[in-house]
């Protein structure tokens, strides 16, 4: 019984952290959003005080970007609206185009050595992401075979 109870007190206290993450990442406006990355990147590659201005700049510059994007999928979503393929495609070319002109910016502000960390760190974060996607998908999947093989069962 005491186990049980732990365990529900550790599901509880898990499920309430992730939530105030969330909270937490939507309240964070674009400046301080640009500070922490900014930070995060000093942390990682050791970068001149040129350095940590140039590139503060381009993190708020994107994060405003960010922001203004997340305001207008909460906006379409509130008012159920679907977007076309059209949009769609049009909106991951141009994320995929940012990605690019961001690349090219940090690229010509960092040496070539943390350039190269640097991008050792964002594929490392890309497959980090890649893998909880995957776990997720499959606990998708697992819960809608469950509910499958109910139905089955209660026939």
């Amino acid at each position: 019984m005491k186990k049980l109870i732990i365990v529900a007190l550790a599901f509880v206290s898990i499920q309430l952290s992730a939530q105030e993450r969330k909270a937490m990442k939507a309240d964070v406006s674009a400046e301080e959003f640009a500070q922490l990355q900014t930070k995060k990147m000093v942390l990682a590659l050791d970068l001149t005080e040129e350095q940590q201005k140039e590139i503060s700049k381009i993190h708020l510059e994107n994060a405003k970007v960010r922001k203004a994007k997340m305001e207008t999928r909460k906006l379409r979503k509130n008012a159920e609206e679907k977007p076309t393929k059209e949009e769609i495609l049009k909106r991951k070319n141009n994320r995929l185009d940012a990605q690019i002109a961001t690349k090219q910016k940090l690229k010509s502000i960092l040496s070539a050595e943390q350039y190269e960390k640097w991008e050792k760190l964002q594929s490392e974060k890309r497959n980090k992401a890649g893998k909880r996607k995957m776990i997720s998908k499959k606990k998708r999947m697992h819960k809608g075979e469950d509910k499958s093989s109910l139905k089955k069962h209660q026939k």
